[in-house]
């Protein structure tokens, strides 16, 4: 039995097992850095913390083994005064010699900072053994980001940015880093990945302002560019089918594309609503899977969720759910519940 829930500090050793198979710069593999992430989470949580600067890391629970097995996040707004969102533009600049009779379409690199950001979602972590239930654990992890923002849609921005994995080298490192990055500021990946997770300020003051013609760059390195890695395909599969779409930027550190979609287009968001749920006997696999979250003032935890198959619309009007999904969301008789299909 599985439940997605929001995080708490005491969490934070289940959390560090399950950031050490990715390390990611929004998840790493650091006791200090995994505690304070879980601590700007619950404030978030409990909305001490200014608005912008709000994270929130959810957390998908086996119950069974009471035992963390993925995590994902919200950031309320990515790019502030203080802390920028930096990109590549990735752009195009036409040529044409009249001399010669040649034409050419070049594609350049041109850096970029948004001081007014957008809400970011990123921190998608299942553990390995989990990845083919049949439960679709994956996508409630996803999924359930887009819910939230649909119950507090105040708190976040008008548009959402996700960050995608580009292929990357067996050892984790990033050739556009290698053939670019290195060359500005004289850092391996790792040590720029390392000064990254706190301060970006070196991007700022080494990278040029003038577009970056990647035609000087290896062709290894150029196909990849705006390239989604293997890994992440299938995110990249599941966020077009709600509405994101390449936004012709990528991260400056390995080359990863960026998405984007205007908050209230994503279909989750859009869609969602407040039902009343009935418990049935059985909900057979042909039936609707949907996302599903309550939310009370008071318990431990507050906010709850998971996916679950449903009869999305009964005889007076209720969503159907089974004793299973009842429990997972702790729900009482005739609670109303949010929902998500799909």
């Amino acid at each position: 039995m599985f439940r997605i829930r929001q995080s708490y500090r005491e969490d934070a050793a289940q959390v560090l097992a399950v950031a050490e198979h990715l390390d990611t710069v929004n998840l790493p593999a650091d006791t200090q850095h995994i505690e304070a992430i879980l601590d700007r989470s619950e404030r978030s949580f409990s909305k001490v913390l200014p608005v912008a600067e709000r994270e929130f890391l959810f957390v998908l629970e086996d119950l069974t083994q009471r035992k963390v097995i993925g995590t994902s996040i919200i950031y309320a707004q990515h790019g502030t005064k203080r802390a920028p969102h930096i990109f590549f533009r990735v752009e195009r600049d036409e040529r044409y010699s009249y001399t010669l009779d040649k034409y050419f379409v070049h594609q350049t690199l041109r850096i970029g900072y948004n001081y007014d950001g957008p809400t970011e979602i990123g921190g998608l972590i299942l553990l390995p053994e989990y990845r083919r239930s049949s439960e679709s654990l994956g996508k409630a992890l996803s999924f359930v980001r887009f819910l939230y923002m649909r119950i507090h849609r105040a708190e976040f921005r008008d548009q959402v940015l996700s960050e995608l994995l580009p292929p990357l080298e067996p050892d984790g490192t990033s050739p556009l880093w290698e053939h670019l990055g290195r060359c500005f500021t004289g850092l391996t990946y790792q040590e720029a990945d390392l000064i990254s997770k706190d301060n970006k300020e070196f991007i700022n003051a080494l990278f040029p302002d003038e577009p970056i013609h990647t035609e000087l760059l290896p062709d290894t390195v150029r196909r990849n560019i705006g390239v989604v890695g293997p890994e992440t395909r299938g995110v990249e599969k599941m966020l077009t089918r709600i509405g994101f779409r390449y936004a012709n930027q990528i991260d400056p550190f390995d080359g990863g594309p960026h998405f984007m979609a205007r908050t209230d287009d994503i279909s989750l968001v859009r869609e969602a609503a407040q039902r009343t749920t009935r418990v049935v006997e059985d909900i057979d696999s042909e039936r609707p899977w949907a996302i599903l979250a309550v939310e009370r003032e008071g318990d431990r935890p507050r906010f709850r969720s998971t996916g679950a198959r449903v009869i999305p619309m009964m005889e007076d009007g209720s969503v159907g759910i089974t004793a299973d999904t009842q429990r997972r969301l702790g729900l009482t008789a005739s609670e109303p519940v949010w929902i998500a299909f799909g």
